[in-house]
């Protein structure tokens, strides 16, 4: 609080109560008083790079992951960003998590159509991230399997 009341008094920009300086006057706070730099969330900057809107928009199905999704993800997540521009096109969104919280339910309303979980037991970190890319490629394709499933289904109907 002492650092953005300086930069207050000396600078003449009150940066103690802008989301996502810092806690009263961290690094992103410097940034802006100092280099007059612009907080922008990172899921937009890497939207923009890799051109993600113009590949979303002609596609089928879109997969997005998190390492947990629950009721924080809705806060700048980048699940949430990828499913917001999926949403404006229609395109469906499957999102894949290492653990999904029990409160997860709210992303729905944001475009994630499925939640699913790439472990199908339960297993310490240790296990885990040494067959991280085994698990997400076996989640993936049975993500994949649940999909054909609805197409028979829907051709039965």
């Amino acid at each position: 609080a002492y650092f953005a009341e300086i930069i207050k008094r000396d600078l003449n920009k009150d940066i103690k109560d802008i989301p996502g300086a810092g806690a009263a006057g961290g690094l992103g706070a410097s940034l802006m008083a100092f280099l007059n730099a612009e907080l922008r969330p990172g899921i937009e900057i890497m939207i923009e790079i890799v051109k993600l809107e113009q590949a979303i928009k002609d596609a089928d199905l879109v997969i997005t992951g998190e390492g947990k999704i629950d009721s924080q993800t809705i806060y700048g997540k980048a699940p949430i960003g990828v499913a917001k521009i999926a949403k404006k096109y229609n395109v469906p969104v499957i999102a894949i998590a290492a653990i999904i919280g029990d409160d997860a339910g709210v992303v729905h309303q944001y475009g994630i159509s499925t939640l699913l979980s790439v472990s199908g037991t339960p297993m310490r970190l240790d296990e885990s991230v040494p067959n991280k890319v085994a698990i997400i490629k076996n989640s993936i394709k049975q993500s994949m399997r649940a999909i054909r499933t609805g197409e028979e289904l829907k051709n039965r109907l």
